[in-house]
């Protein structure tokens, strides 16, 4: 993983907090080439990870069909 240059990706991918760590920035900020986001560990830890808003409903369209995060109120504002 080339985008990560503030600390070693080997010695992260030892520790769970490291490896969503990572998984959060290939969701973040796209894999690396050749490298691919395993949609498994996604759906494992999505109540982990912290994600930009944009990817986070992308990924939720596309794995669930429909955004789960959208914030949903009882009344619209215009209807009685």
């Amino acid at each position: 993983m080339p985008r990560v240059w503030d600390y070693d990706p080997e010695e992260l991918s030892k520790t769970e907090s490291g490896r969503l760590k990572l998984l959060e920035r290939m969701v973040n900020y796209g894999p690396a080439e050749g490298e691919l986001i395993d949609l498994a560990q996604v759906k494992a830890n999505w109540d982990k990870l912290n994600l930009f808003t944009g990817p986070k409903r992308l990924m939720e369209l596309l794995i669930w069909g429909k955004p789960r995060s959208l914030h949903r109120t009882k009344n619209s504002f215009w209807m009685k």
